[in-house]
């Protein structure tokens, strides 16, 4: 009887972990965590070497999520609709802190109408680690609340566990590849292949709304995400506009979602400005 695709994804996930908990070795025991499954998706922790200029003691983590085909997750702003993850290192063994790391997302209809702001596929969320005694075993213990959606969204869970690593490993090059995918912060209108050329508010259909000039590659497919300065703002995601200076191209977004007591002119906003592999992101305050 041909599997369908709960089972065969079972398996996959299933092999993975064997693979990880038997063929990596004494040696590597500590590269990867066993997979953690749910019904869609699953999970791991990772760990790579440290290699941070100036600063030895910050260790190098991934959490790890596939999914099975056709279903996506969120980014910590998820858009029109969804829920973003909620990472928890409760009862972590020496940990200082750990600072989750956000891979550039994309934008896909969320099925009613409008966008969300996410990953389909799989993501690994590089996961910066300070030890409280650097040089002494650190156990990083994860618990994570997702969401995933198809057709429709379900809640999920997770948890690992795993000691880390400083030394080399061979998670490195995939954890590697997801930092490099991490907005790089810049200032506005800082040069470079990608730019937030400038920001500015204008009147629009007696409401206001937020002019954005990027500079990109002519060949690559930009795309633009805005944060307010706290959670509770829920801001609309930019779209394209004619009319950018030679060389640019113009986003803009209105004003709502603004909470009913926040004070607009002069809230600092975060604009993340993905171009194919590259991204940047840009704090600026409003005018």
């Amino acid at each position: 009887m041909k599997a369908g695709p709960n089972q065969r994804w079972a398996s996959l996930a299933i092999a993975a972990a064997l693979g990880v908990f038997l063929g990596a070795g004494a040696s590597h025991a500590d590269d990867a965590s066993a997979w953690d499954t749910d019904l869609h998706s699953a999970l791991r922790l990772v760990s790579g070497p440290a290699a941070q200029p100036g600063n030895a003691a910050l260790l190098r983590a991934g959490i790890e999520l596939r999914l099975e085909p056709g279903w996506k997750t969120y980014w910590r702003y998820p858009g029109d609709s969804g829920v973003p993850p909620v990472f928890d290192f409760a009862g972590s063994e020496n940990v200082k802190s750990a600072t989750v790391l956000w891979p550039a997302p994309r934008r896909f209809p969320d099925g009613a109408g409008g966008n969300s702001i996410g990953y389909n596929g799989g993501v690994t969320f590089p996961v910066q680690v300070m030890p409280q005694e650097p040089g002494k075993p650190v156990l990083l213990r994860l618990k994570v609340s997702y969401a995933i959606c198809e057709k429709l969204c379900v809640p999920a869970e997770g948890k690992a566990e795993l000691n880390l690593i400083s030394t080399a490993s061979p998670e490195n090059a995939s954890l590697a590849t997801a930092e490099a995918r991490v907005p790089k912060p810049r200032a506005l209108a800082t040069a470079g292949s990608l730019i937030i050329r400038s920001v500015h508010r204008e009147p629009a259909n007696g409401r206001s709304r937020v002019i954005v000039d990027v500079v990109a590659p002519q060949a690559a497919t930009v795309d633009l995400f805005a944060e307010g300065p706290t959670p509770d703002w829920a801001l609309p995601l930019p779209e394209p506009l004619p009319g950018a200076p030679p060389g640019g191209r113009r986003f803009a977004f209105d004003m709502d979602g603004v909470p009913a007591d926040a004070k607009v002119q002069g809230a600092l906003l975060k604009l993340t400005l993905v171009a194919d592999d590259e991204a940047i992101e840009v704090s600026t305050p409003l005018d």
